[in-house]
């Protein structure tokens, strides 16, 4: 339980017992005198860098108001009250104890102490920690998006493909296909976060393209594809109309995936940089290609499509582990070198790409590249492909091979288990901070000095009181 820093203080639970109930009415009043206000307005020029935040605990000599006159002593200081409740002493058990969290400098804490001694008996304090890091050791961390709309500074970086076609591509001789692709660029470069995904009207040579994909891969899932993409594929045919003889429109298959993961899609020309991709995905957003393969030849593409994006990443981003698990990876490239970036991208192309599990005693596809391609899906299950477990640290050092088949695939128990080492495989890589990623604000919290840490356990602590409430309900439900 905690309180807004602009709000003051409130009290905890338990102050029945100290005959509070009078001392809080003073204390309300207190508060909402214009003292109070005073202290708010001029917060600003008694803030210094050397504030951090200090725990005071002190219980209440018998006197009339020593609560309120305690408080009272925080404010006229200029100390910012960030916490307050009262707990049952471990010291002694017929005494309550006041524990109080303040923004506070060392010698504010020491004068505050002083000051309280002659209304209260203070237990213990915790000084400020200001420890922090020093803006110098930030200025070799890349530049990375710090809230989900400024992937709009990178998602339009690509680096192969887009509007323009290498000579050995498919559509490359192919005007009509060509001025398509571009038409397809234009919408994804002109695409801000907050854009509804144009929507497009497929010709029927593209319907015809999907459809030869479609049908085919369909016959391979029942013994190919994971459970977990088994059990979406239906809700995707049935709220997104994945279909034979339809294309699914990206802005539904969006709507789909936030509703189930907190995944969107966001449309992108081509190919990106492993840094702009993965950046992404630590807010919970696809990079997904709009346009079809060439019509030429249905089975192949050199470069991720719509059939690829829609058939292979989608029905496990609606899988909360599986997105859970594509997210981590995304936090842990976000100021990461371009070393650990390119360790990290080359664990995701083995595993959200060419991944394979074990289930029921039998190996299955969870990658996106293996079950959008007919036969390298089959040959990684042919018994006859090299298999390896998945380990990031052998993985990372692995060679991606886009033009033909792998040279040995990851195998995973489950995807708890590729998280969890994937989340040991970060803690490696060396940069001066941590990032946790807010869903209320849809942005990261860089975690790198004491006042940062202190908000999130704040948080947790939060959290934790919610499931201990789910627990004694309950509990008494159960009659335990």
């Amino acid at each position: 339980m905690y309180s807004n820093k602009n709000e003051g203080p409130r009290r905890g639970r338990s102050f029945d017992s100290m005959n509070i109930g009078f001392e809080e009415k003073l204390l309300n009043n207190e508060i909402n005198k214009s003292t109070f206000t005073k202290i708010e307005e001029n917060s600003e020029k008694n803030n210094t860098s050397e504030k951090g935040r200090a725990t005071i605990i002190f219980s209440l000599k018998n006197e009339v108001g020593g609560l309120v006159k305690a408080l009272r002593l925080f404010q006229e200081n200029h100390v910012n009250l960030v916490h307050i409740e009262s707990r049952k002493s471990k010291r002694r058990n017929s005494e309550f104890e006041i524990f109080v969290d303040c923004d506070s400098n060392h010698e504010q804490l020491n004068e505050i102490i002083h000051l309280l001694r002659k209304h209260v008996n203070v237990v213990d304090m915790d000084p400020p920690d200001n420890s922090c890091l020093h803006e110098e050791d930030m200025y070799d961390v890349p530049w990375f998006p710090k809230k989900i709309s400024d992937l709009d500074k990178c998602a339009n970086r690509v680096l192969m493909y887009g509007s323009e076609l290498d000579a050995d591509h498919p559509g490359f001789k192919d005007n009509v296909y060509r001025k398509r692709r571009k038409y397809f660029a234009d919408l994804a470069m002109a695409f801000k976060h907050g854009d509804p995904i144009p929507r497009i009207e497929f010709t029927e040579e593209e319907v015809k393209t999907w459809g030869v994909v479609y049908r085919e891969l369909n016959k391979l899932y029942p013994t190919h594809a994971c459970r977990e993409y088994l059990k979406n594929l239906p809700l995707l045919s049935k709220y997104c109309e994945f279909r034979e003889d339809n294309i699914p429109q990206l802005e539904d298959v969006s709507r789909f995936l936030r509703e189930r993961t907190g995944f969107t899609i966001r449309p992108v020309a081509g190919y990106l940089s492993p840094r702009d991709f993965l950046a992404g995905l630590a807010f919970r957003v696809f990079h997904c290609t709009q346009y079809v393969r060439h019509s030429s030849d249905p089975l192949y593409t050199p470069e991720p499509d719509t059939c690829h994006e829609l058939l292979g990443h989608v029905p496990l981003l609606a899988e909360p582990s599986f997105a859970q698990f594509s997210q981590e990876i995304g936090l842990a490239s976000l100021g990461a070198s371009d070393d650990s970036v390119q360790k990290l991208a080359t664990c995701y192309f083995f595993t959200v790409e060419f991944g394979l599990c074990k289930q029921e005693g039998q190996l299955r596809a969870y990658g996106a590249g293996l079950l959008s391609s007919i036969s390298e899906l089959k040959h990684a299950l042919s018994g006859n492909a090299r298999i390896m477990p998945f380990d990031p640290r052998v993985t990372s050092k692995q060679e991606c091979i886009i033009t033909t088949f792998q040279d040995v695939y990851f195998v995973s128990e489950s995807f708890e288990e590729a998280k969890v080492k994937m989340r040991e495989f970060a803690k490696t890589i060396k940069r001066p901070f941590t990032v946790r990623y807010n869903p209320y604000t849809q942005s990261v919290d860089v975690l790198k000095d004491t006042p940062s840490i202190n908000s999130v356990v704040e948080e947790l602590r939060h959290e934790l009181d919610i499931v201990g409430d789910a627990l004694s309900r309950l509990n008494k439900q159960l009659g335990v």
